[in-house]
């Protein structure tokens, strides 16, 4: 192997790497013995994501076709015979095409000993073939019902990602080099950063993501200039600082996710989608939710709607003079914000002239990979914790979504963290995606049942807030429809459903890249793309076809559209704390600053 192009290896000192894993078995026991100790006094179940009876079920099925379990083997064994004959002939100095390469979206193999080294060139191929064939055995079993042949691919995604040759040190050309070099310092580094990760994490491994240090909210994240004018239990509202001397006329609040802070919006100047709309002449509000802890345990769905969007619209006709706003709504924000406008319009209230919709999923039908960890024993589990606990920690949220990307999200930090003994480099993302916020009991309970389990929402009067049986169909406000292609927390062939629940007319436009990426995308940026059809069309794929792909950023496209609801820039920019509210303090106010860990 040392003789492979592209891979020395300096002779280690055996003194020192002797003593080094020495110090490394010594910090291994205490780590094991230490996770253990917090796994048995959390009681953690034996199966937390009940998948036992998913894999029973799937392995009954595939042992009753005998025959196709032999012709499966056979196809692996044939792709393995090939990628033999290949890494044979390359011994030999032929040219030879692989056997299998990486997908062009996948990071792992990017050092260039996978491609140059004979060696790690078969490693990667072997492992690609045998995840593929693994992967697509698993998806040929027939018989199974929908959820559990998807909980059955997730975990086996999750099986093979935690596999890869990436993830261990002798088979990563690059983790081997630093090994040697640093004579295994790198592996006592990781184990220290490991153990770092799971004492911050009360036990649980707590990924560090990011340079946890090198931001702070007001500091240098969420900066642009405002003030709170209005707090309740629930809820903080923002009023921005006018940045131009004439503003439009009709307000824009901006009801953000529960789920997690609300500075995805407002992470630096240059990405900011709040600034961006505070330039372009918009009196711009924003709902920074609490971070709830035990005490507002018996917060309720309804509770959030009355105590957020209906008591910021009130606030704002207090703080402007003006009675009709426009709305935006960001993922679980604007599924908040459908249930609102239909509690509107069964009451007959109109102040609301337009919705946006950011990557918002109003229809459950089709969850996407998040329905993984939604059933009735998981719910069930999870109403038990939540009810001694009077909350959702942050953290289990998170690891979920954290779980949908764990290449990106999980391995890449294990192999960066704790096989090269590295620090995550400072990302503002990053350090948002782990600053979690809690989820009071009572609401979080109502909305995996009511919405992804039984999908009551697409029902009329399927469900009822506030008194009020709520029916979409009512909605005949103005809708801008935003989702991402790449979305891997809403799938955008679900968003479409608002194109035929709402009775008022509808613009959906579909976005590049993902949940966040494809939202978060400033004009300046000059990065993606997005499709448009103003044509509807009764199936996502039809409409997807007719679309006219445009480059750049949607936020013109959507900035547009909403003048005509604003209205044009004629009045005097509105400073907060001018008009019926008092100034509270300075944005980003106190409830973003609560952390959940």
């Amino acid at each position: 192997m040392a003789n492979q192009p592209g891979f020395e290896m300096p002779a280690p000192d055996d003194e020192s790497v002797s003593g080094s894993m020495t110090d490394t078995a010594e910090r291994c026991q205490r780590l094991v013995t230490e996770f253990l100790t917090h796994r048995a006094a959390a009681g953690a179940s034996p199966d937390p994501f009940n998948i036992g009876n998913a894999f029973l079920e799937m392995t009954a099925r595939m042992m009753s076709d005998p025959a196709k379990m032999v012709q499966a083997q056979m196809s692996l064994w044939q792709d393995y015979l090939g990628l033999w004959q290949s890494t044979a002939g390359r011994m030999l100095g032929q040219e030879t095409a692989p056997a299998a390469t990486p997908e062009a979206r996948d990071r792992r193999f990017r050092d260039k000993d996978w491609d140059e080294n004979a060696l790690f060139d078969f490693i990667k191929q072997s492992y690609l073939l045998t995840a593929r064939w693994l992967q697509a055995t698993v998806e040929d079993v027939h018989g199974l019902d929908d959820e559990t042949a998807r909980k059955v691919e997730f975990f086996t995604r999750q099986f093979v990602n935690a596999l890869s040759p990436t993830n261990f040190v002798m088979t990563n050309p690059e983790v081997l080099r630093a090994t040697i070099e640093s004579r295994g310092e790198n592996l006592v580094r990781g184990l220290g950063n490991m153990l770092e990760d799971l004492e911050r994490g009360n036990g649980r491994l707590a990924i560090k993501m990011t340079d946890l240090d090198a931001f702070r909210v007001g500091g240098n994240i969420a900066v642009t200039p405002g003030k709170v004018v209005f707090r309740n239990a629930l809820m903080e509202l923002i009023q921005y600082d006018p940045a131009t001397p004439k503003v439009r006329r009709r307000p824009l609040l901006i009801v953000p996710p529960w789920i997690n802070k609300f500075y995805i919006l407002d992470l630096r100047p240059e990405n900011s989608l709040i600034k961006w709309a505070v330039d372009q002449g918009h009196t711009v509000f924003v709902v920074s939710w609490v971070n709830p802890d035990e005490a507002l345990a018996e917060k309720t769905f309804d509770d959030y709607m009355v105590e957020g969007p209906l008591a910021a619209i009130d606030a704002i006709e207090k703080a402007t003079g003006e009675a009709r706003i426009n709305a935006v709504g960001y993922c679980v924000g604007g599924t908040l914000l459908a249930c609102t406008l239909a509690y509107m319009a069964a009451r007959g209230d109109e102040r609301i002239v337009s919705a946006t919709f950011l990557a918002a999923m109003v229809d459950f039908a089709e969850a996407g990979e998040l329905a993984v960890f939604i059933d009735e024993v998981q719910v069930a589990r999870l109403e038990e914790r939540m009810k001694e606990r009077g909350y959702l920690e942050g953290r289990e949220m998170a690891a979920s979504f954290n779980m949908m990307r764990d290449n990106d999200l999980i391995w890449s930090f294990v192999v960066n963290n704790y096989l090269l003994g590295k620090d995550p480099f400072p990302f503002d993302l990053l350090y948002w995606n782990a600053d979690t916020t809690r989820i009071p009991a009572a609401m979080h309970g109502f909305y995996l049942r009511k919405m992804y389990m039984e999908n009551k929402l697409v029902t009329p009067g399927g469900i009822s807030l506030a008194g009020v049986p709520i029916d979409l169909g009512k909605i005949k406000t103005p809708a801008y429809v935003v989702s991402a292609r790449d979305d891997h927390i809403v799938p955008w062939k679900s968003t479409y459903a608002h194109t035929r629940l709402y009775s008022g007319p509808v613009r959906f436009m579909l976005a590049a890249s993902g949940h966040i990426a494809g939202i978060v995308n400033p004009p300046a940026a000059d990065k993606y793309c997005h499709w448009i059809n103003a044509k509807k069309s009764k199936n996502p794929d039809t409409w997807f076809e007719g679309a006219t792909r445009h480059e750049g950023s949607w936020w013109p496209d959507w900035h547009k559209w909403l003048t005509t609801h604003a209205g044009r820039m004629t009045v005097a920019a509105r400073v907060p704390g001018d008009g019926g509210l008092t100034v509270i303090g300075d944005a980003p106010g106190v409830y973003v600053q609560a952390r959940a860990d």
